[in-house]
């Protein structure tokens, strides 16, 4: 079988680094997907704006400069946090009384403080605008996968936190507010949709020439309490459903003060010696937001892949992680 990709390993903070490995690309690649991101420092702070610039400028200075003759496009992926802070300014209400925020692509940028985001769409339209390349840019909700080595992926979080429940057999409890619990709370996106838009936007001629935005969500909504249950029964954990929920559980504190329970586990269960941390993610447990996106726009350019709705995908996606040993405890509970 013909090898169809290659691995380039380069420090795209470096720019003679960067241009030495990836300038030889010009006259090769035909499609760009930019789906990284450094983290190194808080992600409102001048810092993050500056370092994920520079890894980005780095990058287009080097694929650019003779690239119009054979590069077609260049996708960005970035998120929600585009649209979080606007939460309080005049936005579309899912109706009268309602604290639910409907985001279009249009909506207008936070009024105050950084986002890293902001300043990789503007270096876009900054460096390809005018060239025969077109731009688009794909904001997925909360990402769910099968990835075993992704910070922001919460499904993974779920399986490690399900895993430390069931080795000290406590009940698999929900933390945060009330109205996280009970209403509709986040899209969310499945990473194989994800990537599917990504390619159609690319490939399809579909997207203005000028470069435009797409909400990339699975479209219909779950709350965790209709969820919570079924997810124990995938994990194979205690799930009490008259007392599933407590507003007084952390997540980030919970598996914060027990990682000695996950070293435990992977002596007890003979495993490969992994930090916690570098499978779940407790902050982002605890910190999910209110926000739904508007899809009316990826619609009108056609594009019609069929998602599963966010209650089937995160069922999806447990079994496969599950599938993939992803937790050492497995189950054989199927939806």
């Amino acid at each position: 079988m013909t090898k169809m990709y290659s691995f380039i390993s380069c420090d795209l903070l470096n720019a003679s680094e960067t241009k030495q490995k990836l300038s030889p690309l010009q006259d090769i690649v035909s499609h760009v997907f930019w789906v990284t991101w450094s983290g190194e420092y808080p992600l409102d702070s001048d810092e993050c704006c500056d370092q994920n610039r520079t890894m980005l400028a780095n990058a287009l200075d080097a694929i650019l400069p003779n690239a119009t003759r054979r590069l077609k496009h260049f996708s960005l992926q970035t998120g929600m946090k585009h649209y979080v802070s606007l939460v309080g300014e005049t936005l579309s209400r899912g109706g009268e009384g309602s604290s639910v925020c409907y985001y279009s692509e249009e909506c207008p940028r936070k009024s105050s403080g950084k986002n890293f985001y902001y300043v990789l769409e503007d270096l876009l339209k900054e460096k390809i605008s005018g060239d025969s390349v077109v731009w688009s840019v794909q904001r997925p909700g909360l990402l769910m996968g099968s990835s075993t080595r992704t910070l922001y992926n919460f499904m993974g979080s779920l399986c490690v936190y399900g895993a430390m429940c069931k080795y000290l057999n406590l009940p698999f409890v929900f933390g945060g507010t009330r109205e996280c619990w009970e209403e509709c709370y986040i899209d969310g996106s499945d990473s194989n949709l994800v990537a599917e838009q990504h390619i159609f936007a690319a490939t399809s001629g579909r997207v203005r020439e000028n470069g435009e935005a797409f909400n990339a969500i699975n479209g219909v909504g779950f709350t965790w309490k209709e969820i919570w249950p079924e997810i124990g029964r995938k994990l194979g954990v205690q799930v009490n459903e008259t007392t599933m929920f407590d507003e007084g559980f952390w997540f980030e504190r919970e598996m914060g003060e027990r990682k000695h329970v996950w070293d435990e586990i992977l002596v007890k269960e003979k495993l490969v010696q992994t930090k916690i941390e570098d499978l779940a993610n407790g902050f982002e447990m605890s910190t999910i937001i209110i926000a739904f996106n508007n899809t009316d726009k990826k619609d009108d350019i056609a594009f019609n892949i069929s998602p599963e709705p966010s209650m089937e995908a995160v069922g999806s996606i447990l079994s496969a992680l599950l599938h993939n040993a992803f937790s050492p405890y497995t189950t054989t509970t199927t939806s």
